[in-house]
């Protein structure tokens, strides 16, 4: 009789908790003989794999085993690696595939030809070749949007929520949050020594497109400033507050984190390259904006420090550990239990299990109104009483 075999992958950015998901997922497979493979570079491995080729089944295909995931939670990153792969909007026909019909449609953001591929019954036929019966997907919301997909398709999935943007649908908390909130603190505590000696304004940059969870929790934690992509600042007051901390304080400086999707009134953020998968480009740096404005308005001096990719890099702190070890083996136990279309979630500081984000509402938002001063910029720190830890309930 033929093992019962699951797949994991992981896709978009990596954050530090990662492999801690995929070694407890090894582990408890190997307690009930069932085969546990990887899927390398996350949706990528289900639409470029060809079954046929050994070199590709070596290339996207791995089996995980207790000896070869043994220490790999020690560390940060994915042992699965990643990538920005949307099998429903491919640009590109992967080789062995060329000439194959799929269904297409038009799109700005398409390939050279003005169009785009949906790969999804690619997918489902490599699942089938490779017999895996269960799927456990990790990602943030555009990952996980695929996912959604694939249940609808009759997948048995199940979904894990990763990203330091903490800003996945129907859960309060995703694996790399703790973890970047803890660097980015680290990071803007050492650098006060060198604004300071400078006596200049800290600016400091954090991931967060289109949520300003990383910002306002760092800010929350270190007790500055912050800009977030929820809410539109004036800039002329904002500018008075930063020069009025720095003459308050002894050492003749101040500091702001912002959001890489911050936003002030007048001020529109400039994207620049090619679009990914999932139709986002890179945006210009928002803190030399901020800081060419602060120049320009008040002749004081700046220090600009992107904080953006250290804070996913490294090991895992202890709740981000602590998570994904229980997501994991959530997610883990949601399979035996042969459900599908559901994700590991925290619900008023509670672990749960959660449907699968509908990708048509988008990332979760800050609810300025209960976190945010728009006044001060700065966090909201009375009337947390009855809140669950991370202080935001799941929307």
């Amino acid at each position: 009789m033929a093992k019962k075999r699951i797949g994991i992958l992981t896709g978009g950015g990596d954050v530090p908790g990662l492999n801690a998901v995929i070694k407890s997922v090894t582990y408890r497979g190997s307690e009930n003989d069932i085969e546990v493979v990887g899927l390398r570079r996350g949706w990528e491995a289900l639409t470029h794999l060809n079954v046929a080729d050994p070199a590709s089944r070596s290339h996207y295909v791995i089996p995980l085993n207790r000896e070869s995931t043994r220490t790999i939670d020690r560390r940060g990153g994915t042992v699965l690696h990643s990538s920005r792969t949307n099998p429903s909007k491919m640009r590109k026909l992967p080789d062995h595939l060329a000439g194959t019909d799929f269904p297409t449609a038009a799109s700005n953001k398409a390939g050279a030809d003005g169009k785009t591929w949906d790969l999804s019954k690619q997918v489902l036929a490599n699942l089938s070749a490779l017999g895996i019966e269960h799927l456990i997907a990790i990602g943030g919301d555009d990952t996980l949007s695929y996912a959604a997909k694939l249940d609808a398709l009759g997948v048995k999935v199940i979904a894990i929520p990763k990203t330091m943007d903490n800003d996945v649908r129907n859960t309060e908390y995703c694996i790399g949050f703790s973890t970047a909130i803890t660097r980015a603190s680290d990071a803007i505590q050492r650098q006060r020594t060198t604004v300071g000696s400078h006596e200049r304004i800290g600016i400091f940059r954090v991931f967060g497109r289109d949520a300003g969870f990383t910002a306002l929790y760092t800010a929350y934690a270190t007790s500055i400033r912050c800009l977030i992509p929820e809410h539109k600042a004036n800039l002329d007051r904002l500018v008075a507050l930063l020069l009025e901390d720095k003459r308050g304080n002894p050492s003749n400086y101040a500091l702001i984190i912002l959001s890489e999707g911050a936003k002030w009134e007048g001020f529109e953020l400039n994207e620049y390259g090619e679009a990914d998968a999932y139709g986002h480009r890179k945006k210009a740096n928002v803190g030399e904006a901020l800081a060419d404005e602060i120049k320009r308005r008040s002749g004081e001096e700046t220090i600009v420090s992107d904080l953006t990719y250290d804070l996913r890099s490294g090991d895992p702190d202890f709740i981000d550990k602590l998570v994904a070890l229980t997501f994991g083996n959530m997610a883990y136990d949601a399979m035996l239990d042969g459900k599908s279309g559901l994700m590991s979630a925290l619900v008023d500081g509670r672990y749960d299990l959660v449907p699968i984000p509908d990708p048509k509402l988008g990332p979760r938002k800050l609810d300025v109104a209960t976190t945010y001063s728009t006044e001060r910029y700065r966090p909201i720190y009375a009337n947390k009483r009855g809140l669950p830890i991370f202080l935001n309930r799941a929307s």
